[in-house]
């Protein structure tokens, strides 16, 4: 059963406010023990740790204070509260803090680093491992749109491993999740994920939040690993790789096939061009991936004839 987006977005003010009135001070050293770095961003900092009572092994994710609203950490936490039944998707263990510096909460620890570390440029993933997380990242985000929630940021970064193999991955980072059809502004700098309709954002500008943008960034990201390349640096007019991607879109019997989609198999280059239609009501939904792993997606010794510059490797 599909919720609607204010029967959502009603459930995690409910979440939140409840969250925001039982947010304890914590001194990690004497609860937690800290084993060691998990990864670090622009925003904070994810440690590996054991509840010291308990005996729990965890993931927390320490979130800075001073570049974070209290409002948009809950948010982040209760989303993921809220998706954990799925087994696709890092599960928050009902754990959430605050330091001095910092917000906290815990989730489940996935300990064979995230899909990026297993790209090599110019190369990509062997594309068994690739139809593994493209299954479960497909199964994930139509949970996602189940429960009337977009994701946002869907990359290679934020899809964690639980083995090197790919069986089970965890989609993870809900910093930029809201609630569908939520007005959004302009990112402060778009990424090859970022779907056209939202680089075009202008700085007063906004569009609503819909599933199209997640189908988007899943089919970036599945050129990226298949490839070791990204597609375009940004989805606009500008940027000369997308442009030449569209023209061919368009008029793929007379335009010229881009860089490195020769590598493709009829079946897969269907797949990827339905979810990466430039108009967003056209575009497949993610769970469309599901009617394609049975069908190879890369030819045999398909090599690329022209190299673009270096700054489009993954």
């Amino acid at each position: 059963m599909k919720l609607a987006s204010t029967e959502i977005s009603k459930r995690l003010e409910e979440m939140i406010l409840l969250t925001a009135q039982n947010l304890p001070q914590v001194e990690v050293a004497k609860s937690y023990t800290i084993l060691r770095e998990l990864g670090s961003g622009s925003f904070g900092h994810v440690l590996m740790a054991i509840h010291q009572c308990k005996g729990t092994p965890m993931a927390l994710k320490f979130v800075r204070k001073k570049d974070t609203e209290l409002q948009d950490f809950l948010n982040e936490y209760c989303i993921a509260l809220t998706l954990g039944a799925h087994p696709c998707i890092a599960n928050a263990l009902g754990i959430a803090f605050q330091t001095p510096k910092h917000y906290v909460f815990a989730q489940e620890l996935a300990l064979a680093n995230d899909l990026f570390s297993l790209m090599v440029p110019e190369v990509g993933v062997p594309e068994l491992r690739v139809k593994r997380c493209a299954l479960q990242l497909a199964s994930a985000l139509d949970y996602m749109e189940s429960k009337g929630l977009v994701h946002r940021d869907v990359k290679p970064e934020n899809v964690l491993l639980c083995d090197p193999e790919c069986r089970h991955i965890k989609l993870t980072d809900f910093g930029l999740s809201c609630p569908r059809g939520q007005a959004i502004e302009a990112l402060p700098e778009s990424l090859p994920y970022t779907a056209p309709e939202w680089c075009a954002l202008g700085p007063k500008a906004r569009i609503e939040a819909q599933p199209s943008l997640d189908t988007w960034g899943l089919g970036v990201m599945l050129f990226c690993v298949l490839t070791g390349y990204f597609p375009w640096l940004t989805a606009a007019s500008s940027d000369r790789y997308y442009s030449s991607f569209i023209c061919w879109q368009r008029s793929p019997r007379f335009a010229p096939r881009p860089p490195h989609w020769e590598r493709f198999t009829p079946q897969a280059l269907e797949m990827l061009q339905g979810l990466l239609k430039p108009n967003p009501a056209h575009r497949s939904p993610a769970k469309e991936v599901i009617n394609y792993v049975k069908s190879p997606w890369l030819l045999p010794e398909v090599k690329s004839c022209i190299r673009p510059s270096t700054s489009r490797r993954c």
